[in-house]
Formats: structure tokens, sequence, C-alpha cells
């Protein structure tokens, strides 16, 4: 998902607890080897201390205005819901037999909404359902919706739909304005560790994910110039280019391999700005990074 949303915000969930895996585009796919490589240590990490693990696999689109819906997607809701589908069959039989579920969920933009999409095709979208559901009717939802999944999960699962209930009675009462949901990033992360980031709207990410990134780091180059030239942001306030790298091993060569990378990773993308948005150089405050995963302290190189 893109930088205006965030599900622990959205959900009204503490922050910590959610795992985000973004990347600019919207578009992942467990082919490709960083991503399966990242995914299967986040669902070994949990299992080893008996956590089961709920995936969400989002896209998201907005009902006012097609065009403030997914941009990576050229605003084709029906095209990211089926590629957002095959990543979750990815997923379930990849790790079939484990403490593994996995949903397809779509956000609403504009009121910041949950639509839950069913094993058996139903669809439920949260903005419908009555503000003040309880607990009990949100219980009987989820499991009609989704009937294979564990009990532990559903009862994990729940706070979410109840915050997600919440949020969206306080959206409403705002009358937030649409300018509010429209692109006013002002800073590009590319690589891994950015779960200590909060802001909404504050960041165009591109994950380490996919085998080739120098299309998503242009296409992020490309929306923030076209920020400044709109006048969403200003580019004299100092704009920001960061990279990071996460390690959990804090003891051993974990901590200098995430340095090597982060390295890589800017070095790396002020090739790619300086080809393509050459003009969007002079703007960046450049920034390196590493994020240890188990205290989510970022230290600056």
């Amino acid at each position: 998902m893109d930088g205006r949303l965030h599900l622990p915000i959205i959900t009204q969930t503490p922050l910590g607890i959610i795992r985000p895996f973004r990347n600019l585009g919207g578009r992942f796919n467990l082919g490709w080897a960083h991503f399966q490589t990242t995914l299967n240590e986040w669902v070994s990490y949990a299992i080893s201390r008996a956590r089961p693990c709920l995936v969400l696999v989002t896209y998201h689109f907005s009902r006012g205005d097609a065009h403030r819906g997914c941009r990576g997607f050229d605003y084709n809701t029906d095209a990211a819901l089926l590629e957002m589908a095959t990543l979750k069959q990815q997923i379930s039989t990849v790790f079939k037999g484990q403490a593994v579920t996995s949903i397809v969920c779509g956000i609403e933009t504009d009121l910041d909404a949950l639509i839950l999409h069913g094993e058996n095709g139903e669809r439920v979208d949260l903005s419908e359902l009555n503000e003040t559901a309880s607990s009990a009717e949100l219980k009987d939802l989820i499991k009609r919706l989704y009937p294979s999944m564990p009990e532990q999960v559903q009862t994990d699962f729940l706070p979410l739909l109840a915050g997600n209930l919440k949020h969206i009675k306080e959206i409403r009462a705002s009358n937030r304005p649409n300018s509010e949901v429209e692109h006013k990033e002002w800073m590009i992360g590319i690589g891994s560790g950015f779960d200590w980031l909060h802001e909404i709207n504050a960041a165009f990410l591109v994950g380490p994910y996919s085998p080739d990134i120098t299309g998503p780091i242009k296409t992020a180059a490309i929306l923030l110039q076209d920020n400044i030239v709109s006048g969403r942001v200003n580019g004299a306030d100092g704009l920001v280019l960061m990279t990071s790298a996460a390690y959990r091993k804090p003891v051993g060569p974990d901590r200098q391999l995430a340095i090597e990378k982060t390295k890589f990773l800017s070095a790396y993308a002020r090739d790619v700005i300086e080809a393509h948005t050459p003009d969007l150089l002079k703007h960046l405050e450049v920034l390196t990074a590493v994020v240890d995963m188990n205290t989510r302290k970022l230290e600056i190189l």
C-alpha cells in the first residue's frame, strides 16, 4: 500500500503489533527471492514464539474519485484485486499446514474503511455496517467470512475490525477534505525497517523485494517531483531520500551486512534519480540508516 494508508492507525491498533511489508505500487510476488526470504523469516520468527500469523494482503481504491486510488495499478481496482488474490493463494500454498492464515483485504481511502473478502466470495464493506456493532456481531461476521480461520486468530482479528468501525465514525464526523487524502509525500524511503514511520502521507516507500527496483525508484522520484511542481510540498523545505536496512542479530555479521546493503541502496538510488529526474537531487537531504528489528532503533550512518 502507499504512504497515505497506515493499517495501525485506521484500525486503532497499538503501534508495533502489525508488521508492514510496503512497496510502491502495491505489487508483490512470492516468486521474488528477497520477498520470499523476508516473509519466511517473519513467519519462522512468529511460530518460534508460538504466535499464529495473520497476513492481510491489501489493495486500495477511492469510491469518490478513481484517481485518488492506486496509481500503481493505473487506478484499476479489479486488476489490483486479481493480483492480490494471486498473492494470497501463493501464501496459502507455500505455508499450508503451518500456523499462517492469509486473507485479501481492501482499503477504501475516502473513509479508510476495510473491505473484507470472505472464503466463500462474500464481500463486506465495514463502512456499510452499523457503527455500534457489538463484539458478538463482529465475531459472528468473522466466523461467517472465514470459517477455516483458527479461533485464536479470529479473536486477535476482532479488535482490528472494532477499531476500524470507530475510525470510520471519526472520519465521517471530521468531514475530512479530499485534499488530505491526495499524495503529499515529502520523502522517498528505500529498503526495509521503516516500521517506525507512522506518519500518514509522509513517504513513498520502495521495498527491496522486487528483482528490479529501478522502476519503483524512478516512479517514486517522478511522484515526488510532481508533488513539488504541483505545490503539494515545498521543495525548499528540505525533502529526504532515505535508505534503510534491517538486522535482528546485533552480534556477528548481520549488522555489518545491513550497513553494506543500505550504503549500496543509497548510491544506487542517487544514480537512478540523477539519470531520470536530475533536478530533484538538489532538493534532497540524503540519509543512510540501519534499524535494529528487536528495538526498532534507527541508526543514521
